[in-house]
């Protein structure tokens, strides 16, 4: 029979799952930007010339697999959800940390196309819709994870590591490529040296492995199975009763629009108005770091105050400070280029963000969580992909023309705004108690009873 746990034993059992939790989240999200931006990299620089040989457009085939992970996504949210719910979520994000590592692991393994033909450029991008497929349910069930793991009074600081991570994977794959291109000789960086970095991958994979076999199935997930009261099609009970919710997620998650906007269309435009690209590139560096520090921070003050508060002051402050960093950009001014650049991302992108994926989980209940988070926010991402493309549209043809991207983001910055600020605030409703509807009916959600003796071992 299991032992009896005193009040504060269970307590710091929980604190100590939440940081496990909270671990697990953090490494398997820097694993997954990680990959993107070493893929990203390795697709603008080697990838052309190493999978589509004699070929003119190579360059562009190249950059346009990335496209291919965003495509893959939204089908991910969709399998990776629907498992989550239906048998448990430690499994899946297994599941989903090993295919995303293996895939990208044997992505620098390919042999290039001039050893084995067309047979090169298939598995790579064979290998990016698996990436791709995987991503569309790491971040959001890490997330998940970190939170119902959480003591109620804790759930946006563990959740706001899973976050974190991806300002670590970028600054983690900047750090290990940007040394790699400096000290071997082009000829080697284009035959082996760019394997390098996804081969590296697999240490940020087995470490979040481990960090995740050491987790037990959190407990409203267990008293779910307990009772078998676990949806049957999830994501139908989502669209069926939580509609609103999803269109909040959509909308509120363009709030992390400008980080794509200093991370890749500040680079094309910055270098056009005459700015350093190392310059440029040491600010997504020290940006990253600086966001690993301050959105937990958030996270914690959103526990204090709501939030709702600290995720409006976000996109709000954005708003404010997007028009000044793109007409410092546009005068090629590189000390308010890296100062304001700094203060958007590292204070208020990173209040946003990092509630967001707190403010979005909290939104539904436990036996629909993971397909709900992750197909809302998937499509969410899916959609803020597209704005540097749009953003480099409207400048393509007229560099002065960058006062219509400020407008751009005032207007998807207030939408953030406004799908937040509809939403009821939840940051003091006990974890078992998110996202049920009142009054409660029978026939749409079951409160999760007390806790089953047994399981919290």
């Amino acid at each position: 029979m299991p032992v009896p746990q005193t009040a504060s034993q269970a307590i710091h059992l929980k604190r100590r799952r939440a940081r496990t939790a909270a671990l697990s989240g953090f490494f398997g999200t820097t694993l997954e930007y990680y990959d993107f931006l070493i893929y990203g990299t390795a697709a603008a620089l080697y990838f052309g010339p190493v999978f589509f040989p004699d070929n003119s457009s190579a360059t562009l085939i190249a950059l346009g697999s990335i496209g291919v992970a965003y495509a893959a996504r939204p089908l991910g949210a969709v399998i990776w959800g629907h498992l989550g719910d239906r048998i448990g979520r430690k499994d899946v994000l297994l599941y989903i940390l090993f295919t995303m590592g293996v895939a990208t692991l044997l992505v620098g393994c390919i042999p290039s196309a001039d050893s084995i033909g067309v047979a090169a450029p298939i598995i790579l991008i064979a290998l990016r819709l698996v990436q791709g497929v995987s991503a569309g349910g790491e971040q959001a069930g890490s997330a998940l994870l970190a939170l119902e793991h959480s003591p109620d009074d804790r759930r946006g600081f563990y959740t706001s590591w899973t976050q974190a991570g991806s300002q670590f994977g970028n600054f983690l794959a900047f750090l290990v490529f940007v040394p790699l291109a400096a000290i071997l000789p082009e000829s080697e960086m284009m035959s082996w040296g760019w394997r390098i970095p996804f081969w590296a991958s697999a240490i940020v994979v087995l470490l979040a492995f481990f960090l995740r076999r050491r987790l037990a199935e959190p407990e409203v997930r267990q008293q779910l199975e307990c009772e078998g009261m676990a949806a049957r099609i999830p994501l139908a009970a989502v669209l069926r009763n939580h509609g609103g919710a999803v269109v909040r997620i959509v909308l509120g998650s363009v709030c992390i629009a400008p980080a794509g906007l200093v991370y890749i269309f500040g680079l094309a435009y910055g270098t056009k108005m005459g700015l350093e690209r190392a310059g440029l590139l040491n600010l997504v560096a020290v940006a990253s770091l600086v966001m690993i520090v301050t959105q937990p921070l958030f996270g914690l003050l959103s526990d204090r105050i709501g939030r709702k508060p600290v995720f409006i002051t976000g996109v709000t402050g954005s708003a404010i400070v997007i028009p000044f960093w793109l007409s410092a950009l546009h005068a090629g001014n590189g000390i308010l280029v890296y100062a304001l650049g700094l203060l958007l991302m590292g204070v208020f992108v990173a209040m946003s963000s990092g509630v967001l994926l707190a403010t979005f989980l909290e939104m539904f209940p436990a036996d629909i969580r993971f397909s709900g988070m992750a197909v809302s926010f998937t499509v969410g991402i899916v959609i803020t992909g597209f704005i540097p493309a749009i953003a480099q549209s409207l400048v393509q043809g007229n560099p002065d023309n960058w006062t219509s991207i400020a407008w751009l983001f005032a207007g998807m910055m207030a939408i953030s705004a406004i799908a937040i600020a509809t939403a009821p605030e939840t940051f003091r409703t006990p974890t078992a108690l998110l996202g049920l509807r009142k009054p409660l009916h029978s026939n749409d959600i079951t409160e999760p009873a007390a806790p089953v003796a047994g399981l919290q071992n």
